[in-house]
């Protein structure tokens, strides 16, 4: 990890109308590391990277990225920066040589450097043998790369992720998950924002949950697992006509009412293996069997909906709002 801030924010605040985007956050985020803002949509994230890569001015509090203020000198950050958003922005009647160039153009970097840098990106993204295809002949995940790419024809030491998988099967996630560890060795801050769990726990330094426009916690993957305690109970049930009954048993156990999903009932506890003895002693004493039963270590999910409330795939807001 490299020394000092990449991104300091302080009071940040924006509203869209009647909605509060954003609560007035504060965030450090150190270089060469990978920042996430983990949330529903309508938390506030896309709002909060708009607002860093200077596209959103804030109504209050103050932002820099690489010490310069986000609304003072904009131009600065944005010769600082890339971003690439939740849709890929590429030209689908160009080829993908020809998008790399035309963004090197725009971003004014020098003539001789952008064929070779096309090059070079063409090949670290896999995507060398579709180079001269117009991008409208690409799949999903090609053209998601392609668009990383060109948020990377600069060399930007800052790189704005907006949910970049979204859409994406497991195995091109996968892909761009390499990708984006192999730029953070190479000394790239970046800035993720994604409502998959399993991507904040993989790629994570650090990590803010966001809801409602507000920061509720803040840590590493781990602190924020740490907060739930040691495990997780999970029993799921064979039918759900039995699950209600089920947690009738359970909930004076555990001392707080089971999560319940479909038919599977989760109760986290610092003490696992004891409570969930004594929850089969009293479900068999009643006569109902649960079809499995587990105990593990808690997840990103578990904690998302222990401070929310909500799954991290439902909308906090309602659909069209601002995110």
């Amino acid at each position: 990890m490299q020394q000092g801030s990449a991104i300091v924010v302080e009071g940040l605040t924006k509203s869209f109308g009647d909605l509060r985007a954003l609560d007035g956050i504060d965030l450090e985020v150190d270089r060469g590391t990978v920042f996430g803002l983990l949330g529903p949509n309508g938390a506030g994230k896309t709002t909060a990277v708009r607002i860093l890569a200077t596209v959103l001015a804030p109504d209050a509090g103050r932002a820099e990225v690489l010490g310069f203020d986000v609304v003072r000198d904009p131009e600065e950050v944005r010769l600082r920066i890339g971003l690439a958003g939740q849709y890929a922005a590429v030209d689908a009647n160009l080829t993908g040589r020809e998008n790399l160039h035309l963004i090197g153009k725009l971003a004014q970097v020098e003539p001789s450097r952008i064929a070779p840098r096309a090059t070079e990106l063409l090949a670290n993204f896999d995507l060398t043998d579709a180079a001269d295809r117009p991008v409208r002949t690409y799949s999903g995940g090609m053209r998601r790369r392609l668009d990383v790419a060109a948020s990377l024809v600069q060399k930007p030491p800052v790189l704005f992720l907006d949910e970049p998988t979204t859409g994406l099967d497991l195995q091109s996630r996968q892909e761009l998950w390499r990708t984006i560890r192999g730029l953070v060795d190479e000394g790239t801050t970046v800035i993720l924002t994604t409502q998959y769990l399993e991507e904040a726990d993989q790629l994570a330094d650090r990590l803010v949950v966001i809801d409602h426009g507000s920061i509720i916690a803040e840590g590493t993957a781990s602190q924020l697992k740490e907060r739930l305690g040691g495990t997780v109970i999970e029993l799921s049930m064979r039918d759900e006509a039995e699950v209600g009954t089920a947690a009738s048993i359970v909930q004076p156990i555990a001392g707080a009412e089971p999560e319940v999903d479909g038919k599977v009932l989760r109760v986290p506890s610092p003490d696992g293996s004891h409570l969930l003895a004594q929850m089969l002693r009293q479900l068999d004493d009643r006569g109902v069997f649960p079809a499995t039963v587990s105990l593990r270590e808690p997840s990103l999910d578990d904690v998302f909906l222990a401070l929310t409330g909500h799954g991290a795939e439902e909308p906090a807001t309602e659909e069209g709002v601002p995110r």
